[in-house]
Formats: structure tokens, C-alpha cells, sequence
């Protein structure tokens, strides 16, 4: 393809031919998509810029309405995002009534022109990092998660084909695709919109002005999307992982607490203080009812999560003074138990740490600056975590023994409130999903039941009852082996 260069007017030449062969054509289509760009199939050392969907959608490339099954990738990856993911049609919802009363209530500018609600319903790149075929409205799109894509758009073309001599996924990565085959990058990608960045950021406010609250777990999240992907080992070769969907959401618990904390250690610095978006919502939002049927005021208020005791304060334990807020440990009680299943000392220490930390929150007289030391050690710990977890070794009675730790925790993680019971739900049926993939267990209708129980009792924050949901959790320990 010798003559390829960029003209004096700044665009990009390509001297296609007619007898080029077909994969000659696909390199072609995917150089002549990055307009106005240096040559992509040079390792370039110039700043990646953001080049749009579009630049992905040919049919030879990510575009094809039907899978591929001769290729390392299914080929139809743009049309199942631009057809069946939400997340196509991220930027479309800043047009709606609920987006613009936000605007207004928050004195804002229209949703489609704030740089706030861009950040997340779309790609807001500096204009320097755009190249010509960017457009902001595409929503959340390849370039959302994969990262810039001009540095590698072009070679990478060359890799569709296996057993091939061809560019590499690692030569991607070294050119500024984002790793997503690494569980720890790919929870932290997600995490910049599901729990934010110091410039993006969903905070009391945004929530009391109709945003809802963010919540998030790897591997039911991903099961829940219209799959564009197939799970590549992240080494060449290496046999495909059986308990892939464990391992994911064993480590995107430990990414998520470290990320929540950052934000706490944020948010103590420089921000509102306290900052209620780091708190239990439903401990405040809910409806009330009389006294004696609390559940809230039945099991009392012990001072610390990891409380021994379940229904009031230990002898010689404060209590929590009721009516603070509690710190959401959501992120936490599921991890708790993964990291006890793999090393009971590390357990015993992340334990110690949320507890200081939840104490210093929860008390209305917290002080920020202790606030943010405890946030960032133990944010700094939950990050040590994830190589470990990413290493580790997962099978199917390892996968057994976590579901019913979760469920052994019944009362633990329901006394926590609504969220931690949400996270324990959704971790559960995760677990479930993986355990019974080589084969159901003779009472799988009776599991589902019960799972499907867990789920329901959650339809309604208001109606969330933590006795209730820890005797759903033990109905749904007794069924598996």
C-alpha cells in the first residue's frame, strides 16, 4: 500500500485499487475511517485521539449483522451495541423531561451541553484529542470502555484472522487500546461512570434532583448486556477459565471498594462534607410505619458492622446513635466473605479497617481529616487485594463454599441495610449461575424459587425487611448441598 501519507491539506490519502484483496480491503477501510489522522498502521508516538463508532462499523470489521464464527471476534460487536445495548443510547436520555428538570433544578446547562452529564451519558474528550469523525451523541460508545482508538484502529484490523502472523492484542494495549481482557482494568473502567471520577460524580445533589443511585456488580452486569464479546484468556494459548464469571466477581468486589473509598477520601478532602451519597440511602429514604413494626428499631443499632451481636449492641459496645446515617458497606460484604474464603488474615485486617472507617463516618461529628487517612489506607488495602484475586484459583466446590458463606451471613450483611442485601443477591445468583454450569442440581426449580424470593423482597425499598431477608437467605442455604 506504498503512497499512503497526509496530503497538504491535513487529510489523510490512501490509494485504494479495485483487485486489493479482502483483507487487504478491511486495513484500507479501517486507515481511510480515522480522517485527518497520521497513518495507523505505524506505531505512532502523537497523542490517540477519539474517532467515533463509526470507524468500527464496517461489516468486514465490527459491523456484520450475523457472528462470525471463523475469527478470534464475532465481527457483529457494533451492530448488537448500536441496536440492543443501553448504552448506545446513553446520550439520547439527556433529552428527556427527567434530564432537563435536573438541569434546571441544579442550574445547570441543557444535558446535551454539560460538561457533568457528558462525562458519562457520552465521551467529552478536550476537542484537541477529536478526530473529525468523533460525534459526541453516539452515547457511550467503543471508544467509552477500549479507550483512543487512532493509534491502534488501523493494525489491529490485521489480527482478525487466527494462526495468522498478525498484529497482537498486546501491541494494541502498547498502542493505548485499553486492557479490558484484565478483570481489575475492566471493573475499573466501568467503575468511572457506575461510581465516578473526581470530575464526573453522581452526589447527593444530582440524586435529590431526580438521578438515581449508582450501584454496581461485574459479572451480573455483564451478564445482563446483549454480549458483543467473547472471553479471551489474557494469555496466548492458555485454556479458557470455567469459573471466569467467579473469578470476575470476586475481583470487581475488591475494585469496587477501593474505588467507593477514593471517592470517601475525595469527598473528605474537597468536597461536601459529609457527602451522603457515601451513606445507606434507604436507611433515611423509605417510608415510615409505626414502631412496632420497625424492623430498624427491632434489631436495634449495633456501633460497628462487624458487631457480634445481631439484634442490639454487645455488652459494653456504644450502639450506633439512632438516627445517624450509616456508611453503605454494600461494597464490602460480599468481599468480606471472598477474602475470608482465601486468606482469614487479610479478611481479619479489612475488617478492622472498615469498622474504624465506618465508626469516623457514621459519626455526625466525623472529622474529614481522619475521614480521608482511613479511606486511603483501606482503599490502598481492598487494592492489594485484586492481583491476589485475580490469581487466585476458582472451582466449583470453592464456588459452593462462597455461596453459602454468603448465605451463613445472613444476618450480617441484611442488618447492613437494603444495598449490602442487593449486593449479597446479586452475588449469590451469580455464584448459583457458575456452580450449576456443568450441571443442575435436582431441585434447580426450588433454588431458582428461592432466588427469585431474594430479588422480589427488593422490588420495593420501603417494604425491605432484614428479618424477612435473612430468613429468605437461610430458606435458600438449605436447598443447595
Amino acid at each position: 500500500m506504498a503512497g499512503i501519507g497526509v496530503a497538504p491539506d491535513g487529510i489523510l490519502r490512501v490509494p485504494c485499487k479495485t483487485n486489493m484483496s479482502p483483507r487487504v480491503l478491511v486495513v484500507c477501510f479501517a486507515v481511510c475511517s480515522v480522517v485527518g489522522l497520521v497513518p495507523a498502521f505505524a506505531q505512532t508516538q502523537d497523542p490517540p485521539k477519539f474517532t467515533g463508532p463509526g470507524s468500527c462499523a464496517s461489516p468486514s470489521c465490527h459491523g456484520s449483522v450475523t457472528i462470525k464464527t471463523d475469527t478470534a471476534v464475532m465481527q457483529n460487536e457494533y451492530s448488537t451495541w448500536v441496536v440492543k445495548d443501553k448504552h448506545s443510547g446513553a446520550f439520547a436520555v439527556l433529552s428527556n423531561d427527567v434530564a432537563k428538570r435536573i438541569s434546571r433544578l441544579m442550574d445547570l446547562k441543557e444535558p446535551q451541553q454539560e460538561p457533568r452529564c457528558l462525562g458519562c451519558h457520552s465521551l467529552n474528550p478536550p476537542n484537541a484529542d477529536r478526530a473529525r469523525s468523533f460525534d459526541a451523541s453516539d452515547g457511550v460508545s467503543c471508544e467509552s470502555c477500549h479507550g483512543p482508538a487512532s493509534n491502534w484502529l488501523g493494525p489491529h484490523t490485521t489480527g482478525v484472522r487466527p494462526g495468522e502472523k498478525s498484529w497482537t492484542h498486546e501491541q494494541s494495549v502498547n498502542a493505548g487500546m485499553r486492557d479490558l481482557r484484565d478483570l481489575g482494568t475492566r471493573t475499573e473502567q466501568c467503575l468511572t461512570c457506575h461510581i465516578g471520577t473526581k470530575d464526573y460524580a453522581v452526589d447527593h445533589e444530582l440524586i435529590a434532583a431526580g438521578h438515581p443511585d449508582l450501584y454496581f456488580e461485574l459479572d451480573s452486569f455483564m451478564a445482563a448486556m446483549p454480549t458483543h464479546w467473547k472471553e479471551m484468556p489474557e494469555k496466548p494459548n492458555a485454556t479458557p477459565d470455567p469459573y471466569f464469571s467467579v473469578r470476575a466477581l470476586a475481583v470487581s468486589q475488591a475494585v469496587d471498594l477501593r474505588d467507593q473509598l477514593r471517592r470517601v477520601v475525595r469527598n473528605a478532602q474537597t468536597g461536601v462534607w459529609p457527602e451522603y451519597a457515601d451513606l445507606e440511602c434507604y436507611a433515611c429514604h423509605h417510608s415510615l410505619t409505626t414502631a412496632a413494626n420497625s424492623w430498624q428499631q427491632k434489631r436495634g443499632y449495633p456501633a460497628l458492622p462487624d458487631s457480634t451481636s445481631v439484634t442490639a449492641p454487645a455488652a459494653g459496645e456504644p450502639g450506633r446513635r439512632p438516627g445517624n446515617p450509616p456508611f453503605n458497606i454494600s461494597r464490602y460484604v460480599v468481599l468480606r466473605q471472598v477474602v475470608n474464603e482465601m486468606d482469614a488474615g487479610a479478611g481479619r485486617e479489612l475488617a478492622d479497617d472498615i469498622d474504624r472507617l465506618y465508626a469516623s463516618i457514621t459519626s455526625l461529628k466525623s472529622d474529614r481529616a481522619q475521614v480521608a487517612t482511613l479511606a486511603a489506607s483501606t482503599a490502598d488495602l481492598a487494592g492489594r487485594l485484586v492481583p491476589r484475586l485475580t490469581a487466585a484459583s476458582y472451582d466449583q466446590p470453592g464456588t459452593l463454599r462462597l455461596m453459602k458463606a454468603i448465605l451463613n451471613s445472613a444476618d450480617y450483611i441484611t442488618r447492613q441495610g437494603e444495598r449490602p442485601a442487593e449486593q449479597a443477591a446479586m452475588a449469590v445468583q451469580s455464584l448459583y449461575v457458575a456452580y450449576s454450569a456443568k450441571g443442575k442440581p435436582a431441585n434447580d426449580a426450588a433454588i431458582q424459587g428461592a432466588l427469585s424470593g431474594l430479588f422480589k423482597q427488593m422490588e420495593n425499598p420501603s417494604s425491605y425487611d432484614a428479618f424477612k431477608f435473612a430468613d429468605q437467605m437461610r430458606a435458600l442455604d438449605r436447598l443447595l448441598p
